[in-house]
């Protein structure tokens, strides 16, 4: 089928949830994807920051495969091999002790959440104004930002939200009920806004004074993006609980929780379950995934390309008026321009390089960790060329 075609029928038989762009893509290689017409384009969009070690990984490929031809599904009732040994991985690779197993960020989300609010007795979360944390009813509640929750009420009790950076909010939001304070180590959806120096550390601290939890949502900014492992680890700080998903597999479908020893041991039989979490086929897919992170060096070229892409971004920042900021760590870049950018999105199309447009003003630019520095200057050069048009 062409585009057309695949459009036609997604009209006719999909509940019209998402505002896609006109393209229909049949396949991917490293950092670049194909439309059904053959065109190719540069992603800078990587599933929302999914597909870290590219599309179609041949490692990540075969040991899904090979899993696949073994054992696809079985019960948490049961063990797996592959699920302690993602398990152990992602211990080692991270602050952390103990592992819960899910399907996504959302799902990641509420665990963590239940979890606080088990080890702690309390109910109470604070979250950040601007902030994303998924689309279930909780977790909409969690974010802080009115456009998700529209429509869906009533939401759960027990959320506040202060602004993001403001250390003297949090400490007057956190009472003798808060369980936790959830945050975002960057805040993605929100724009890519990175904390005030020493923010996470101090936030850390006023949590425990007032004997409350610290969870990051790492839903994002995992797994190599902000040039290391985990964004804990860029600001040096490490949470009680963390929720991850997007690249832990390479881009098949999971989430997890990870917390201290102490911490996870709160949760007991029964407490908490998902019925596909941890299952064979996307541990498989997670340990190769990690694996390749590691062996490719994908870290310190999210570093290092990170800079490269952010010095590219700033000469543009220097030769447009159009342009009012260019923030970002790693891999995980924004440019905010200073009227609305969705039109720039399909204009970036037509040139052959995938972006998106979040927070209404920021074009933001999380590419495979495998992106090239070749392929980071034509994304750059289009950019420019595009933004130039705006101003003739």
């Amino acid at each position: 089928m062409n585009t057309e075609e695949i459009m036609a029928l997604d009209k006719d038989y999909v509940m019209q949830t998402y505002g896609r762009q006109p393209l229909a893509l049949k396949e991917g290689k490293g950092a670049v994807v194909w439309d059904v017409e053959g065109n190719p384009y540069i992603d800078c969009v990587a599933g929302i920051a999914v597909n870290n070690v590219g599309h179609a990984h041949p490692h990540v490929a075969e040991a899904i495969s090979k899993q696949a031809h073994k054992l696809i599904h079985t019960s948490n009732l049961y063990y797996t091999e592959e699920q302690v040994r993602l398990a152990k991985l992602l211990v080692e690779i991270s602050p952390h002790q103990k592992a819960f197993f899910c399907n996504s960020g959302a799902e990641a989300n509420e665990g963590a959440i239940k979890l606080a609010r088990k080890y702690t007795g309390k109910g109470d979360i604070v979250a950040m104004e601007n902030s994303f944390h998924g689309r279930t009813i909780t977790t909409i509640t969690a974010t802080g930002q009115h456009k998700y929750k529209k429509g869906f009420g009533p939401l759960p009790l027990g959320f506040s939200h202060v602004p993001y950076g403001d250390l003297e909010a949090v400490d007057d939001a956190i009472t003798e009920k808060t369980a936790a304070v959830l945050v975002e180590p960057v805040q993605g959806e929100g724009g890519i806004i990175i904390p005030p120096h020493s923010y996470l550390a101090e936030l850390k601290k006023i949590c425990h004074e007032n004997d409350a939890l610290v969870i990051f949502d790492e839903v994002q900014t995992g797994f190599g993006r902000t040039g290391e492992m985990f964004a804990s680890q860029t600001f040096k700080v490490t949470p009680d609980i963390t929720s991850l998903a997007k690249a832990i597999a390479g881009g098949f479908p999971m989430g997890a929780i990870l917390a201290s020893e102490e911490v996870g041991r709160a949760f007991e039989p029964g407490d908490h379950a998902a019925t596909f979490g941890g299952g064979p086929l996307a541990c498989a897919a997670g340990l190769a995934s990690i694996e390749t992170i590691k062996e490719e060096g994908l870290v310190l070229k999210s570093r290092e390309n990170g800079v490269y892409f952010k010095n590219e971004l700033n000469e543009l920042f220097q030769e447009h008026g159009l342009v009012e900021d260019v923030r970002g760590v790693g891999l995980m870049l924004g440019i905010e321009m200073d009227m609305p950018c969705a039109h720039m999105v399909d204009a970036m199309r037509q040139q052959g390089v995938l972006v998106n447009c979040t927070a209404e003003k920021v074009l933001r630019f999380v590419p495979p960790l495998v992106i090239t520095r070749e392929q980071i200057d034509k994304v750059t050069s289009n950019l420019d060329e595009v933004i130039g048009r705006l101003t003739d």
